[in-house]
């Protein structure tokens, strides 16, 4: 039985590969595609998303322009991580398809009252698109079959501050409406992959030789390039060359949430410190009173995650793109 996806992403590089997982694995069903501004802004998100949608030959899947900046905030970007398209040094064939002309938030709540209980939300970047939707369709986190978040760090630094992560820290409004309305009044609890999991997931130049010995052609090209911007930011940033893959990692636990272990917690969002707005807080010991509203992964194997990955984005290429010579290798 496959499960049925709605994937609200900003796409940058490992949005990129969250999205070509998905579009592989067999077991997942991708009922449509939302662009919520955050790596890059909403424009060139919407134009990554249709890019990549059209190059795997999956025009058919819709892909929804969602919130331009957050709820409150002004937008912050970061392509000094993603590169100023979003997608590193890869130049992607400009679409010629557009997108729909529903929006983001109108997306999710047509969606899930439609399929009622069948649906697993993935958002793998800000939560302001899935915020508007509530506010728009209150009833809607009880119609989610399950909901996945990459986001925020728990009892581990973070990566934006001290202690925030970059999705929430984007908007942290918009996180904390989102996890006060699930976890509640019959919605599921969602399972957040956060930075104290998702930063030991870490793709290495090795995985994508690996990738070029199982595949070729314009794909594993593209991935080449993007990655390569991925592994110099983060060498740049003294975590060695190798690119923390939070969101390909999300994906895979919307598709089978038995691959972590978990932790249920009361987790809420810090609006207003000086230092630590954005930060995410975990109550595992009942200090606030009330009932555990999230599920935060802990533990995964990760080598088996990678290997796993490596072998879909390999089975893509080779399903949708036909060779075209010797894959280049990732510059050291």
């Amino acid at each position: 039985m496959s499960t049925e996806i709605i994937l609200d992403c900003d796409t940058g590089i490992d949005d990129s590969l969250a999205l070509l997982h998905l579009l592989q694995h067999p077991d997942a069903e991708l009922v449509a595609v939302l662009s919520t501004a955050g790596n890059v802004g909403v424009e060139a998100v919407t134009r990554n998303n249709l890019s990549w949608l059209e190059f795997c030959g999956r025009s058919d899947i819709g892909v929804h322009v969602g919130a331009s900046g957050p709820l409150v905030a002004p937008l912050r970007t970061c392509e000094d991580t993603h590169g100023d398209h979003g997608v590193g040094y890869a130049q992607l064939p400009s679409p010629t398809t557009a997108p729909r002309d529903e929006d983001a938030a109108d997306a999710w709540c047509r969606l899930t009252r439609e399929r009622p209980g069948e649906l697993v939300g993935l958002v793998i970047g800000p939560l302001t698109s899935l915020a508007m939707a509530i506010r728009r369709d209150p009833g809607l986190p009880q119609r989610l079959r399950r909901l996945v978040v990459m986001g925020g760090s728990f009892d581990h630094p973070g990566n934006t501050t001290p202690l925030a992560e970059w999705n929430v820290a984007v908007d942290p409004e918009a996180a904390h409406e989102v996890f006060t309305a699930f976890g509640v009044d019959g919605a599921p609890q969602p399972i957040i992959c956060a930075l104290n999991l998702t930063e030991q997931v870490a793709l290495t130049p090795e995985h994508l030789s690996r990738l070029g010995e199982l595949a070729d052609g314009p794909l594993v090209r593209h991935l080449n390039d993007a990655l390569r911007f991925y592994f110099e930011f983060h060498q740049a940033q003294g975590e060695g060359y190798l690119a923390h893959v939070h969101d390909a990692f999300a994906a895979a636990v919307a598709l089978d949430p038995s691959i972590v272990t978990t932790t249920p917690a009361v987790v809420d969002v810090e609006l207003n410190g000086t230092l630590t707005r954005g930060a995410m807080v975990a109550d595992r010991r009942g200090f606030w009173g009330r009932p555990p509203n999230a599920l935060i992964a802990d533990t995964t194997d990760v080598p088996r995650f990678l290997d796993e990955l490596v072998r879909s984005l390999a089975t893509l290429a080779g399903r949708h793109l036909r060779p075209t010579g010797t894959a280049r290798r990732p510059q050291n």
